[in-house]
């Protein structure tokens, strides 16, 4: 069996889990609280430290592990092992050699990638993915990640950075987006642009189940609250999912102009919705492809849910250490 250690460096949670990579089983996990306010040292000793637990709690030696597979969030430089840019930890992580320290406080070999890169890996390999060679992954949650697999190898672009389909733009004259470009797709279908669509319907006073699920409390309002009025049949709720849903949809049309996927896979907490989200987004992408056979493009929800990301990553330290 070849076991390697996969990890999310999440702002809230460290999550690690040793993986077969033979099978993409994940043999054991552990968590900790990423703590990130502490700075990257601090982080870095923390991971160190459950990698390290986590072998000696699974009954192991750290000779049985082949390597570790970080998934990280935010801008690498692949090639020398250091983080760049991590937007939603605090100090963001300009050029922290990750990959050395690790190796040097823990005696094995480190790999890199970029957390939806790791997740798209993931589900490839082992999940909703498997068996085609050219896939897009959309991770729709606080904001949009992406991926790309295409003939069959994970596509890396410069420097790691190919893959970032929540920030093609699907209207130029949209609203701005935390990247700093203006109207690209996170801006308008990320978990919080949904929650944005029922905190307006909600305040400006339209007739609809959204107010009366967070007791006419805005900031109680996610994906998640229109969702289940949505399926309640609230008209408003399940119009707020067509709007996503073409926006998405629109995204999809440009992906099967350029890298022709086979399939296009949704995950992330938004992604829960369902047909809620997909239909539309189907719908809106086979009506605005014409030139190529658009009805070959399966658009599916992902597989492996919260272990996508370390099923990956372990996948990545595989494929690139072993």
């Amino acid at each position: 069996m070849k076991r390697y250690i996969g990890c999310d460096l999440g702002g809230t949670n460290l999550r690690a889990a040793l993986v077969d990579i033979e099978t993409g089983t994940v043999l054991f996990q552990q968590s900790v609280p990423t703590l990130a306010r502490e700075g990257h040292d601090a982080v870095m000793q923390r991971m160190a430290d459950l990698f390290l637990t986590m072998i000696k709690a699974a009954g192991l030696q750290t000779e049985d592990v082949g390597g570790i597979g970080i998934g990280v969030p935010g801008v690498l430089d692949l090639e020398k092992g250091e983080t760049l840019f991590l937007p939603n930890l605090p100090g963001t992580w300009p050029h922290v050699p990750l990959r050395d320290v690790l190796y040097q406080a823990t005696g094995l070999p480190v790999a890199l990638l970029n957390d939806v890169r790791s997740i798209t890996f993931g589900e490839w390999r082992f999940g909703a993915g498997q068996g085609v060679d050219t896939v897009a992954v959309l991770a729709i949650g606080t904001g949009i990640g992406g991926g790309l697999v295409i003939n069959g190898q994970l596509h890396l672009g410069i420097g790691g950075t190919a893959g970032e389909l929540g920030h093609m733009v699907i209207d130029f004259n949209g609203p701005r987006c935390g990247c700093g470009n203006y109207g690209c797709l996170e801006a308008f279908a990320s978990g919080p642009a949904i929650a944005a669509m029922g905190m307006k319907a909600v305040a400006q006073g339209l007739t609809t189940k959204i107010g009366e699920l967070c007791g006419y409390d805005l900031n109680a309002i996610t994906p998640a609250l229109i969702a289940e009025a949505a399926l309640q049949g609230d008209e408003i709720a399940r119009e707020i999912y067509q709007q996503v849903g073409f926006y998405l949809g629109v995204a999809a049309s440009s992906l099967c102009a350029s890298v022709s996927p086979r399939r296009i896979i949704v995950t992330g907490g938004v992604a829960n919705a369902g047909r809620l989200l997909l239909d539309p987004m189907e719908k809106t992408m086979r009506e605005r492809v014409h030139i190529m056979p658009v009805e070959q493009v399966e658009i599916v929800p992902g597989q492996l849910g919260d272990h996508a990301g370390v099923v990956g990553a372990a996948c990545w330290a595989a494929n690139r250490l072993g």
